[in-house]
């Protein structure tokens, strides 16, 4: 049996990804945000730490733009969600 990353990005945060690695007046952090969530698209890779951080700190920053912010909450559940999973299997 095969299981499936349930983190996975969708297409439409891999679309808002592009938006956000395209834009020239975006932060290096948004910036890293999105390669994080293209990284995740399709693949089995899953949200750090380190990114679940960045994410939030893009969340409370007044500056960030709409995109990079809907990534982060993105991320931010997708944190939690590996974190759930850990837990249940220990």
């Amino acid at each position: 049996m095969t299981t499936k990353n349930l983190t996975e990005t969708s297409d439409r945060l891999a679309h808002l990804a592009a938006i956000v690695l395209q834009r020239t007046d975006v932060s290096h952090e948004e910036k890293e945000l999105a390669g994080s969530a293209l990284a995740q698209h399709h693949t089995s890779k899953q949200t750090s730490k380190v990114i679940g951080s960045l994410a939030a700190k893009i969340l409370g920053d007044k500056s960030s733009c709409y995109e990079a912010k809907e990534l982060a909450g993105c991320v931010l559940s997708q944190v939690r969600h590996v974190q759930a999973q850990t837990s249940n299997t220990n």
